[in-house]
């Protein structure tokens, strides 16, 4: 079975990119993306989970989630699909409907960049919008490490199961 590397990510003052070599599929790393696996992997005890997932895969569409806290607190998050080329990119608009500490309400966009490589799929994320919020963008660089780790880990278990 071929090892990947951690997942990396790094962020100037407006944009935040991170990336990741997944052992799986375009189709199924996009699947993991977009429809409700999102639940399956996207958080951990100690830091939050992600329920409720619903979204409409067409331009223009929407999606929702609400990010449930380890203490138990619901926050909502959101936005719209601006581009939908499966299985290759996805560029959504995401804004959280609660005050986030370093973005409050302000909507970004995140495009989600798929690559076949050997073994598998390399997902790059270009999260653009924080201008103006720094620590937002350097938060969301160590989220988004975080977020690919999970993502790597669960695709890597789902492998072993084959």
């Amino acid at each position: 079975m071929l090892h990947f590397s951690l997942p990396q990510a790094m962020a100037n003052a407006e944009t935040v990119m991170a990336s990741a070599d997944l052992p799986a599929s375009p189709d199924e790393v996009m699947a993991a993306l977009v429809t409700k696996q999102v639940e399956r992997w996207w958080g951990s005890m100690g830091t939050y989970r992600m329920t409720g997932w619903s979204a409409d895969l067409r331009i223009g569409g929407g999606w929702s989630v609400t990010v449930r806290t380890a203490e138990g607190e619901r926050l909502p998050a959101g936005g719209k699909f601006l581009e939908i080329e499966m299985p290759r990119r996805i560029v959504q608009t995401r804004r959280y409907d609660w005050d986030h500490p370093t973005l409050g309400r302000r909507e970004t966009t995140v495009a989600y960049l798929l690559e076949p490589i050997d073994g598998g799929t390399r997902l790059t994320i270009c999260h653009g919008g924080f201008a103006g919020f720094p620590d937002a963008a350097a938060e969301h660089a160590e989220g988004w490490a975080r977020v690919l780790g999970w993502l790597q880990r669960y695709l890597e278990a789902s492998l072993a199961k084959t």
